[in-house]
Parts: structure tokens; C-alpha cells; sequence
């Protein structure tokens, strides 16, 4: 697929938990970074919180390294809405050839099913004009994979 300059993402699925149960999770950036990043996906590394954020704060600023080149990823927890359960997040400085990049992810209940959850995740990425092709493909090609991780850690064990 051809990479744009502006690259837009949106993926849902159904999760095996209630809202509650997965927005405790998913709005811990350490939480959800580690679950769209296990195995084949290992794309993060030294995953930290910066000048005393945390879960609870908003903006919250955190980095991590990409293994792909060791370029160094800061972003921040720009909003977050409890109820509606939403979170908002961008790059706050541009890195390995994306010049700026926005998310957002938004837990739904299922109205008829109150074990489980709609999950959501918009981005939309900005792509420097002098990228390297491949990281960017490989960081969006990650991406791409990254719902359906989400999907797979709240998945029901067999019985």
C-alpha cells in the first residue's frame, strides 16, 4: 500500500470484557503499550513516564525507543474523558519520519451484552516528506496489527 502524507487509521472490534474492566486498562499508557507490542510486535522499548506524570494526569507526557531505528517517541495524554471513556493522545515532537501523529481510543458498552465491549482506535499520522519508506511502513504495518492485539489480550479463555 502507498504511503500518504497524511495517513488515517481506524479500527474497532469487539472485546471479551465490560467497559469498566477494559478502560482500566487501556487508559494506562504503559498498560496498552505493552499489550500492542508483545513477540512479532516488539516495536517499543524503554517505555517511561516523563516529568511526573502518570496514569492519573492529564497531559501526561511519556516516551519510549523504537526498536526499529532507536528513534526516540514522545507523546503525551492530551484529554481523557472518565465517563465517555475516551483518551486523546498525540506526538509532541516529530521522530523517524512522521511529522506528527494524533490518536484517539473510545470504549463502548454493548448495550445487550454488558460483558463485553466495543474498542475503537482513530489516528491519523503526518508523514515527513524526507521519511524513510520502510520504518514508516513498518510503523504502520505495526499499527495495523495493533486493534486486534487489544482484541486478543481481553479475549475469553477456552473452556
Amino acid at each position: 500500500m502507498p504511503i500518504q502524507r497524511k495517513h488515517t487509521m481506524y479500527h474497532s472490534t469487539i472485546l471479551e470484557a465490560d467497559p469498566d474492566t477494559v478502560w482500566a486498562t487501556v487508559r494506562d499508557a504503559m498498560q496498552i503499550l505493552a499489550i500492542v507490542s508483545p513477540g512479532d510486535l516488539d516495536i517499543h522499548t524503554d517505555v517511561t513516564w516523563v516529568d511526573g506524570a502518570s496514569v492519573d494526569t492529564v497531559p501526561a507526557r511519556y516516551d519510549f525507543k523504537l526498536t526499529l531505528n532507536g528513534g526516540l517517541v514522545q507523546q503525551e495524554i492530551a484529554a481523557r474523558d472518565e465517563i465517555n471513556k475516551t483518551q486523546s493522545y498525540r506526538a509532541i515532537a516529530p521522530t523517524s519520519g512522521v511529522q506528527s501523529y494524533e490518536a484517539t481510543i473510545r470504549v463502548l458498552p454493548i448495550t445487550n451484552d454488558p460483558a463485553r465491549s466495543f474498542f475503537d482506535w482513530s489516528r491519523v499520522l503526518e508523514i515527513a516528506e524526507d521519511a524513510d519508506r520502510q520504518v514508516v511502513e513498518r510503523i504502520i504495518d505495526v499499527m495495523e496489527k495493533q486493534t486486534d492485539a487489544v482484541r486478543d489480550h481481553f479475549a475469553q479463555p477456552a473452556k
